[in-house]
C-alpha cells in the first residue's frame, strides 16, 4: 500500500467532486483506484481534482482530473471551484492559478463564498475542439438521433472549453427527453474522436438556459461547468442568449457564466465540504476521518 494521502468529498452544485492532495508525493492516482472510489456509494464521484506540486513557475498547483470511469479530462469547472475553497480553507489566500491538461486556469473566492473561475477562450474551430471531419461552421453541426425524418436530438451546436461539448437545444423541458439512452450513444459517436460531453439546453430566456448534461466519462451529473459554459458560449453564437447567462443545472441551483469581451470565459457559483479522510491513490482504499473537520465557509 502506497502512503495515503488526504482528500475531501465536496460538491460544486451537485456535481460529486473528490479533491485529493498529493503535493509533495510523486504519486499519481490510478485508473482503478478511482474506478475503485466511483462504484462506493460512500466515495461516488463525477470528478476527482488531484492537486500536485507545481511544475510551471508562477503557478500554485498541478491539478490533474480524473473521471469516473478512470480516465482524464481537461478540464472541470466545478470541480475548479471545490479546489480553490479548500485551498482557500488551508492558506487563507483567495486568489490561484492552477496548471491542468487544458492549459492554466486563474480562479478566486470572493468575498461572500462564491468561487469565480476564469475558464480560458472557447475553441470552435473543428479541429480544436476535435471533430473527426472538417465543418466550416459549428454552431451546428449535422448529428442526429432518432429517425431521420423526425429526429428526436439534431444540429447540436460544438465547442471545448478544455474538453469536447455536444450542445442540443430542445424547445421542451430538458428532463423530458431519454438522456441516460441518448447519452452513451452520442458521447460515443464517431465524429468525436476523443468522445463528447452532451447537452441538453432550454433557452427560458436572452440571460437564463437550463441544461441537463450526460458527461464524458462519467455519465448523467447533477451539474457540468465546462457544460454551462459551453451551452452560455453557444447560445451567444447562434443569438439565442446575450453574453452573461444563469445556467440552471440538475441538482438545483444556477451558475453564472460571463462571456467577456476579451472571449474569456468568466464562471461563478457555490462549493460545498462534505468530509474528508485519507485514501491510497494506488487502490482507492480509504478511510474517513474520526471526528468531522470545522466546517468551510
Amino acid at each position: 500500500m502506497t502512503h495515503p494521502i488526504p482528500f475531501a468529498r465536496m460538491n460544486g452544485l451537485g456535481n460529486e467532486i473528490l479533491v485529493a492532495d498529493l503535493r509533495g508525493t510523486s504519486a499519481r492516482v490510478a485508473p482503478e483506484a478511482a474506478r475503485a472510489l466511483a462504484v462506493r456509494s460512500e466515495t461516488h464521484f463525477d470528478q476527482i481534482m488531484a492537486i500536485h506540486d507545481p511544475v510551471t513557475p508562477g503557478t500554485f498547483a498541478y491539478v490533474r482530473i480524473h473521471n469516473a470511469d478512470g480516465t482524464e479530462a481537461g478540464a472541470c469547472g466545478n470541480g475548479t471551484r471545490c479546489v480553490v475553497q479548500a485551498l482557500a480553507a488551508e492558506t487563507g489566500r483567495r486568489d490561484f492559478v492552477f496548471e491542468t491538461r487544458a492549459g492554466l486556469l486563474e480562479a478566486f473566492e470572493r468575498a461572500d463564498g462564491l468561487v469565480t473561475v476564469d475558464m480560458g477562450l472557447p475553441r470552435f474551430d473543428w479541429q480544436a475542439i476535435p471533430l473527426a471531419e472538417p465543418f466550416a461552421d459549428t454552431r451546428a453541426i449535422e448529428l442526429q438521433i432518432g429517425p431521420i425524418d423526425a429526429p428526436v436530438l439534431h444540429s447540436p451546436s460544438v465547442a471545448s472549453m478544455g474538453n469536447p461539448h455536444a450542445v442540443f437545444w430542445v424547445s421542451g423541458d430538458v428532463w423530458s427527453y431519454a438522456l441516460d439512452r441518448f447519452g452513451p450513444i452520442l458521447e460515443n459517436h464517431p465524429i468525436f474522436p476523443d468522445r463528447a460531453n452532451i447537452t441538453l439546453a432550454r433557452v427560458t430566456s436572452a440571460g437564463s438556459m437550463d441544461i441537463r448534461t450526460w458527461e464524458r466519462g462519467a455519465g448523467l451529473t447533477g451539474a457540468c461547468g465546462s457544460a454551462a459554459c459551453a451551452a452560455a458560449v453557444s447560445g451567444a453564437r447562434t443569438g439565442r442568449t446575450g453574453r452573461t447567462v444563469a445556467v440552471a443545472v440538475p441538482a438545483g441551483g444556477e451558475l453564472l457564466i460571463e462571456w467577456r469581451g476579451d472571449d474569456h470565459v468568466l464562471m461563478t457559483g457555490p462549493a460545498e465540504w462534505e468530509w474528508s479522510g485519507t485514501l491510497d491513490p494506488a487502490t482507492g482504499a480509504f478511510a474517513r476521518d474520526e471526528a468531522p473537520a470545522e466546517a468551510r465557509a
